[in-house]
C-alpha cells in the first residue's frame, strides 16, 4: 500500500492520497487544544486550496467532515449534479476516454478518502489509461488495488496491463502477469497472444515467436492476417526474405485476402532489401484492390528510397502521401532531411516546409520546422528545453512520441546532454521512459563516441528490470566499434544471443566486421 500511497500522490496533487490531508482537519478536532486548531486550520484549509485548484476543485473544509464543492455550497458537484458512487465512476471512465487521467486518478482517490472503492469498470478505464501514456507503475497498482478489492479482472484488463509492461520492455513483470492470468483461472484469448506475438518479433526473440505460434495452432486460435504479417516481419529481420515472400503463397492457398497489414509487411521486406520496384508494385497492387495506404505503407516506402539514395523518388512520394490527406510522420521527416541537409540542398527543406504549412498544418508544423533547426545547426533550437517551450507556444500538445522524436534527433546529431535533458523533462511531464527512449539515449552516447556512457545506460536498463531487445543489442555494438572497441562487440553478440535474442542482420554484420579487425590485428 506504501507504493501505492506514493502513486497516488505523484499523479494526483489535489488530493493527498487515501485523504491524509483531508483527515486532519478530524485529528485537530479530538487531539488539539482549541486556540492552536485555530492556527492550524487556517493553514491546512490554504494547503487544500492551493493544492485542489490544480485540478479544478475547490475545498471547503469543516471541522469533523470535509466537502468537495464548485460553488462553496455542502458536497462535490459536477455541471451542478452532486456527486454519488454511480457518478464518481462514470466520471472517472469518461475522463479516461478524453485522456485527462490525472483527474481521473485525483476524482479515484476523492472517492477512497470518502471510504469507497472503484468499480469494476473504472478500475478497468484506469489501467488502459494509465498503460496507454507509459505509467505502468501506476497502472500495476491500480490492479493490485482492484484485486484487494475484491473484484475479479478479466482477460481484457490483463492484456491491457500486459501491453502496458511490453511495450517499456519489462518482460519479468509480463510473465508474472501470465502467472496469475492462470492462478486466477482466466484464458488467454486471441488478444493475448497477439500483445505477445508483437513484442517477440519486435524484440527479435525467435524461439519464443514460434512457441507462440505453435501454440496457437495446437489451441485452434486463428492465424489472422496480423499473425502472418508478425511471421513475415520475423523472417524479414533475420535475413530470410525469400521465405517471408513463400508465407504470402501460403496465405493465398489457404483462402485467406491480402489486407492492409498483409500488404505493409511485404512492402516492407521488398524495400528493406534494395528490392524497390518489387515494393513499388505491391504498392500499387494494393491501390488496385481498393486498399487504401496508411502512414506505414507511406513511411515504409519513402525510408527505403532515402536508404538506398533515391531521395528525389522519396520526397516525391513524401509530396503524395500529403496530397492524400495524410500528414506526414516527423521520424520520417528526420530521414528525409538528414539528407537533404548532408546535400546541403536547403532550398528544397524549405520548399518542403512551406508546402506543408499552405495544407493548414501550422501547429503540427512547428516540430518540423525544429527538427529542421536541430538538423541544420542554426543554434535556435540546440538547448532541448528551449525547444520544448517554443512547441508548447505554438499550441502543441506534447506526447511520448513528440518526445522519442526529439530525443531521436539531437541523438543523431550526437548531443548527448540534449537527448538526457530530453528524457529529463518527459519525466517531469509525468512520462515514464520506455526502452525505445533509452535505446535513442545509446545510440546518442555512441555517435558521440562515448561508449562508457553508452555501456551506463545499458547497465541502467538491466536494474530498472527492463529487458533489452536486439536493438538495444546492436546499437551498443555499434557504439564499441565507434569507439574502437572491436574485442567488446564479441561479448555483446553473445550476452545477447544468452538473452534469448535473436541478432538481426543489422548485428550480424557489425560483428563480422569487429571479427575482421580483430584478425587483421591478429596478423
Amino acid at each position: 500500500m506504501h507504493m501505492r500511497q506514493n502513486l497516488l500522490f505523484r499523479s494526483s496533487p489535489a488530493i493527498c492520497p487515501h485523504g491524509v490531508w483531508d483527515l486532519v482537519p478530524v485529528y485537530l478536532k479530538h487531539h488539539v487544544d482549541p486556540i492552536k486548531r485555530k492556527m492550524l486550520h487556517t493553514s491546512i484549509q490554504l494547503i487544500l486550496q492551493s493544492r485542489a485548484k490544480r485540478c479544478g476543485f475547490l475545498v471547503n473544509c469543516r471541522f469533523g467532515s470535509i466537502d468537495y464543492s464548485s460553488n462553496e455550497q455542502q458536497g462535490f458537484h459536477i455541471n451542478g449534479e452532486e456527486i454519488s458512487y454511480d457518478l464518481y465512476n462514470a466520471s472517472i471512465c469518461e475522463l479516461c476516454s478524453e485522456g485527462d487521467v490525472d483527474k481521473a486518478m485525483g476524482l479515484l482517490s476523492q472517492m477512497e478518502a470518502l471510504g469507497f472503492h472503484a468499480n469494476y469498470l473504472s478500475y478497468s478505464c484506469l489501467i488502459a489509461a494509465l498503460g496507454s501514456v507509459g505509467r505502468t507503475l501506476e497502472a500495476d497498482a491500480i490492479f493490485h488495488e482492484m484485486l484487494s478489492s475484491g473484484r475479479r479482472p478479466g482477460v481484457k484488463v490483463v492484456n491491457a496491463l500486459l501491453r502496458s509492461f511490453l511495450r517499456k520492455g519489462l518482460l519479468r513483470l509480463a510473465d508474472k502477469v501470465l502467472m496469475l492470468l492462470e492462478d486466477l483461472d482466466v484464458e488467454r484469448n486471441q488478444e493475448t497472444y497477439e500483445i505477445l506475438l508483437e513484442y517477440y518479433v519486435n524484440a527479435g526473440r525467435l524461439e519464443d515467436t514460434w512457441s507462440i505460434v505453435s501454440k496457437m495452432r495446437r489451441e485452434s486460435y486463428r492465424l489472422n492476417s496480423f499473425v502472418y504479417s508478425k511471421i513475415i516481419e520475423l523472417y524479414r529481420d533475420n535475413g530470410m526474405w525469400k521465405k517471408a515472400l513463400g508465407i504470402v503463397e501460403e496465405i493465398r492457398e489457404m483462402g485467406l485476402r491480402l489486407d492492409k497489414r498483409l500488404f505493409n509487411s511485404i512492402i516492407d521486406t521488398f524495400g528493406k532489401y534494395g528490392e524497390l520496384g518489387e515494393a513499388l508494385e505491391v504498392f500499387e497492387k494494393m491501390r488496385r484492390d481498393g486498399i487504401k495506404p496508411d502512414f506505414r505503407t507511406w513511411n515504409s516506402l519513402i525510408r527505403w528510397h532515402c536508404k538506398f539514395g533515391h531521395l528525389d523518388a522519396a520526397i516525391g512520394l513524401f509530396d503524395e502521401m500529403q496530397e492524400q490527406g495524410l500528414y506526414p510522420d516527423p521520424k520520417i521527416f528526420i530521414i528525409i532531411i538528414t539528407h537533404l541537409v548532408e546535400q546541403g540542398r536547403w532550398d528544397v527543406i524549405n520548399k518542403i516546409l512551406k508546402n506543408m504549412q499552405g495544407r493548414g498544418h501550422h501547429k503540427s508544423g512547428a516540430i518540423y520546422a525544429v527538427l529542421v533547426d536541430i538538423y541544420g545547426q542554426q543554434g535556435r533550437f540546440q538547448d532541448a528545453e528551449y525547444c520544448l517551450n517554443a512547441l508548447k507556444l505554438e499550441g502543441l500538445q506534447l506526447s511520448p512520441s513528440i518526445f522519442c522524436v526529439l530525443a531521436h534527433a539531437y541523438a543523431q546529431q550526437g548531443f548527448c546532454e540534449q537527448t538526457v535533458k530530453v528524457l529529463q523533462i518527459m519525466e517531469a511531464e509525468g512520462m515514464e521512459p520506455n526502452l525505445i527512449m533509452l535505446n535513442v539515449l545509446i545510440n546518442a552516447f555512441g555517435t558521440a563516441g562515448r561508449h562508457m556512457e553508452a555501456l551506463s545506460i545499458y547497465q541502467h536498463i538491466r536494474e530498472m528490470g527492463i529487458t533489452p531487445d536486439v536493438v538495444t543489442y546492436s546499437t551498443l555494438m555499434k557504439a564499441f566499434m565507434r569507439a574502437k572497441k572491436f574485442d567488446q562487440v564479441p561479448k555483446m553478440y553473445s550476452e545477447m544471443e544468452s538473452a534469448g535474442c535473436a541478432p538481426d542482420r543489422k548485428a550480424r554484420e557489425v560483428l563480422q566486421s569487429a571479427l575482421m579487425i580483430l584478425e587483421q590485428r591478429h596478423c
